[in-house]
């Protein structure tokens, strides 16, 4: 039986989601062709993609000399919003950083395509736009990240009567440390995530807890559930990705080993499910138990931050966003101690004037505000 191939552009392809999204390229190539790939940097990896997966559209950050090499190797460059609006794009996966993804979102799903989403900052900027605008032009933003991936997969073939989400978080690099330890671990050891393999801004998110906020945030658009039935907790074997609790106190989880490729697969061939013989199955045995603890709040006053700035809606989530990017750079950069995040983007949030119902250019524009105020705040 022959299948119908699915044109996808990837924004952000040299990142871990967007390479992770290659390798199921590879994995079912019959099933899907690269149409366009667009990235910021690393121009070594994106150069080897453009010559295995010959896409026909590139965007590159980096200067003409490079956008130049890439169009000798047959492709034309362009923007992202051309390129997610290419007649043979089916699907765009946003695997940026940051706020660059939001633009070519919107632009996608006014052109009535799904969107897989694996940039948190988009739906947590403009959560409730975006999901509003999916609706009015019949697109779909499927989520990649494994936890709005879990829930997703627990709420199919369900009514929607939810009592509660139960996000799961592994605690991070530093889960074990003590708060004195906190005031001078390095950027190297908490990168060093204990259950993932992701890219440096997402782990350093896992590790202050921001990460999981912005989650809790994405469940509240994407599953239209209210901010009281979303709950956060610690479990250190990141096996169980989420679970949802039904009206009658029925309680579904998705659980399978930590990999990315998994949602990812569930996305991009969404509705079906499809064997992949190179991912990893889950072994109860050989996992052995699996534990839950409360999350400290203590620890994590990122997460606590960003729980109440993003409840208030308006222009708060967007400074949120922008601040803890530039906080985030800013420690990775040896410019900025560990417990010194929390109180800069504390101080962006305090100095913002939020407006209500903003626009995505006016979301945009307060990120990028409360990015240069959190650089200004650490020089």
């Amino acid at each position: 039986m022959g299948h119908t191939v699915k044109g996808l552009a990837i924004l952000g392809s040299t990142g871990s989601i967007g390479t992770q999204t290659l390798d199921i390229v590879r994995t079912f190539p019959d099933r899907f062709r690269v149409v366009g790939l667009a990235a910021r940097k690393s121009f070594d990896v994106l150069e080897s993609q453009v010559r295995e997966f010959r896409p026909k559209l590139v965007s590159y950050e980096g200067g003409h000399a490079h956008t130049a090499a890439l169009r000798d190797l047959g492709c034309r460059a362009c923007s992202l919003d051309d390129m997610v609006l290419d007649p043979d794009v089916q699907m765009a996966v946003t695997a940026t950083v940051g706020d660059v993804a939001l633009g070519p979102t919107i632009t996608a799903l006014k052109a009535g395509k799904d969107v897989a989403l694996a940039n948190k900052e988009s739906i947590v900027m403009a959560g409730e736009y975006l999901t509003k605008l999916a609706r009015k032009h019949n697109a779909t933003l499927l989520p990649l990240d494994s936890e709005p991936n879990a829930i997703w997969q627990c709420m199919r073939g369900e009514d929607r009567k939810i009592d509660r989400l139960i996000i799961t978080a592994s605690g991070g690099a530093m889960r074990h440390a003590s708060l004195e330890e906190l005031a001078t671990v390095t950027p190297e050891r908490a990168l060093k995530h204990p259950t993932w393999k992701m890219g440096p801004k997402i782990t350093i998110d896992s590790a202050t807890l921001m990460n999981k906020a912005f989650e809790v945030i994405e469940a509240r658009w994407l599953f239209d559930v209210p901010w009281e039935r979303i709950e956060v907790v610690i479990h250190p074997q990141s096996i169980i990705h989420s679970m949802v609790e039904f009206e009658d106190g029925s309680v579904k989880a998705q659980l399978s080993p930590p990999d990315m490729r998994l949602p990812i697969q569930y996305a991009l061939f969404y509705p079906k499910r499809v064997r992949n013989t190179k991912l990893q199955r889950f072994d109860p045995v050989k996992t052995g138990a699996l534990t839950f603890e409360r999350m400290q709040p203590e620890r994590y006053p990122c997460f606590e931050l960003a729980m109440e700035y993003g409840r208030r809606g308006g222009t708060w989530p967007a400074v949120l966003c922008g601040a803890d990017e530039a906080a985030v750079s800013a420690f990775l950069g040896g410019r900025l101690g560990f417990l010194g995040m929390a109180p800069v983007i504390m101080k962006a949030l305090e100095a913002h004037k939020s407006v209500a119902d903003p626009t995505p250019e006016q979301s945009l524009q307060a990120a990028k505000w409360a990015s240069e105020r959190v650089t200004s705040l650490v020089a």
